[in-house]
């Protein structure tokens, strides 16, 4: 049996490259998605959600997590007291992306978020690598964030350094030798909240958002109230570091606004998805923005820049510069409540994710089981939970910060060049793809032009002037040229196409190249590793699952899907960004 098994796993190995060609670019109609590939998890997700609901878990996802964490670092190190400005940049940005994520959302409800976008559009592989690599950003970031609540807890209890809290290892790589018991035990006592049921979870989360918000601008009033205006100024003015700086910072602190990602994998969990996805997506991300701004502008004026510090930056802010060690107690409390409600939103995004991606097979298909009763993914909420807990245990902020930020700007930029050829070409049953992906392509092209005469600041004036006359000329000119679908039936669309999405794509390119080599050389690795899991497992398992009927014990499904595929075989060259 097992010379059986080995020569069945050698053969398939040998076939790779055709299933790979038949399955990279196969795509699923979103009522597919929405059917079909949904009862694969057995029992549905409970619809118990509100759009207030939504708005809380965005806000909540966004606010505990990024102020607190990503502030003190871009304002010391990198943006001066124009970090405000950075986060006004990065809002807008978080903004536009937002937009498209909620045609998607309306028009797809599905948990699956950017995953399931990608793959009715582009098909299986692009869906594939989008949702790896949001998937690498909800567990690292949650990880890093489980970290930064130990050091606000241990301001909380008085105690100025948060290594007390933590156990020293020597032999172990630096930021890799602190381990930290409180985060595994926070993010563990969170999956099991979250393998109950999602409507508690968001009433715990409301009330604690509502707390949250009413602390911040307690916060901000009081920082404003100790603060003096010459802070802004001195000691290097305004904008010590330059323009540069400010989307060098935008780039650090986008990483603040990922969480509004996790409310369109709510999707099937809303009574009415295409009223208050909508008013959950982008409402919570303008709260958010204007909250970030006003605290960013607030801290700089309490204190100048260059004495504020990288870690627990607010509460040592009031502990060390006008002597309140009472607030500072304070804002350890408030931070630590913050975060907590950050990570159960994050985590309820990230298990949806994988579940969705276990419906497609590319991952163990038991991870896309929910449970009858409490209407949940368990496998994926428990699995994630402990891969979280694991990288929480060792893994310092710094090493991940940047990392994040580059997986998440890609993913939005893919979901930006999803919902242009979704306009123009998918909801346009004989549209030529080709103007499109030309578009598409110098689009992107003129903006990395731009982006690289930004970063290599030598006096590339002309560079800057010919990319972005460029950028705008071609995107008036696509505008002009070709007709644009309204949005199919879809209740909300994304108005002034494509001049949203063309601004996101731009936005998400500039602020990438803002980010150094180190995050580059280490995405490439992670982008080589998913390829290769993908290369060995998922094209196999789902080969298997879709075109030969593996999962039912039948060939309907897999005959479905071969029929499609060949529909959509002269098309596939289309189908790549």
């Amino acid at each position: 049996m097992a010379t059986t098994h080995c020569s069945t796993l050698l053969h398939g190995l040998s076939q790779t490259p055709q299933r790979l060609r038949r399955r990279m670019f196969v795509t699923w109609t979103p009522d597919q998605e929405l059917n079909q590939v949904r009862q694969r998890s057995g029992a549905d997700m409970k619809r118990k959600l509100e759009w207030y609901d939504l708005v809380a878990l965005g806000v909540a996802g966004m606010l505990g997590a990024g102020v607190f964490v990503t502030t003190g670092r871009a304002a010391h190190d990198v943006a001066g007291p124009s970090v405000f400005l950075s986060y006004l940049v990065a809002g807008t940005s978080a903004f536009l992306s937002s937009m498209c994520y909620t045609e998607f959302a309306v028009a797809i409800p599905v948990a699956g978020g950017a995953f399931s976008y990608l793959r009715v559009t582009f098909g299986e592989f692009v869906g594939y690598f989008g949702g790896a690599n949001i998937l690498m950003e909800y567990v690292l970031s949650n990880a890093a964030v489980a970290r930064t609540f130990t050091e606000y807890l241990s301001q909380a209890f008085g105690v100025s350094d948060p290594k007390l809290w933590r156990v020293e290892v020597e032999g172990l790589p630096k930021d890799y030798n602190s381990l930290d018991f409180p985060a595994v035990a926070l993010v563990l006592l969170i999956t099991v909240c979250l393998c109950h049921s999602t409507k508690e979870s968001s009433i715990v989360n409301i009330v604690m958002t509502a707390f949250h918000v009413i602390f911040f601008v307690f916060i901000i009033v009081v920082c404003f109230a100790n603060g003096n205006h010459k802070n802004l100024i001195q000691p290097k003015g305004l904008v010590p570091f330059g323009v540069e700086g400010v989307f060098d910072g935008a780039a650090i602190v986008y990483v603040s606004y990922l969480g509004y990602d996790s409310v369109s994998t709510m999707a099937e969990e809303i009574r009415c998805p295409s009223k208050s996805l909508p008013i959950g997506i982008a409402g919570s991300v303008l709260i958010v923005s204007t909250l970030y701004c006003l605290m960013a502008l607030a801290l700089c004026s309490m204190i100048p820049y260059n004495e504020i510090l990288s870690d627990a930056s607010f509460a040592a802010a009031f502990r060390n510069t006008v002597g309140w060690k009472w607030m500072g107690n304070l804002v350890g409390v408030g931070a630590s409540l913050g975060i907590i409600a950050s990570l159960l939103v994050a985590m309820l995004g990230q298990a949806r994710y994988l579940c969705v991606v276990g419906r497609a097979h590319l991952v163990p298909f038991w991870l896309a089981k929910v449970h009858p009763s409490t209407g949940t993914p368990i496998n994926a909420t428990i699995f994630l939970g402990i891969c979280t807990a694991c990288i929480a245990l060792f893994t310092d902020l710094q090493v991940v910060i940047e990392m994040i930020s580059i997986g998440t700007l890609l993913v939005f930029l893919l979901v930006a060049n999803a919902l242009v050829y979704r306009r123009y070409v998918k909801l346009f049953d004989s549209s030529d793809p080709r103007p499109t992906l030309l578009f598409l392509a110098l689009l992107t092209s003129f903006s990395i032009g731009f982006s690289l005469s930004w970063k290599l600041n030598e006096g590339n004036y002309w560079g800057l002037a010919l990319f972005g006359i460029s950028t705008i000329g071609i995107t008036a000119l696509f505008h002009c040229k070709m007709p644009c679908h309204q949005g199919g039936t879809a209740e909300w669309a994304v108005p002034l196409m494509p001049w949203p999405a063309a601004a996101s794509i731009f936005l998400s390119v500039f602020l990438m190249a803002s980010l150094d080599k180190r995050s580059f050389l280490r995405f490439g690795l992670w982008s080589f590793l998913v390829t290769l899991f993908y290369a060995l497992y998922g094209v196999h398992s789902a080969f298997h699952a879709e075109e030969m009927g593996v999962e039912r014990g039948s060939t309907s499904e897999g005959n479905h899907v071969e029929q499609s595929f060949q529909k959509q075989q002269q098309h596939a060259k289309g189908d790549v960004v």
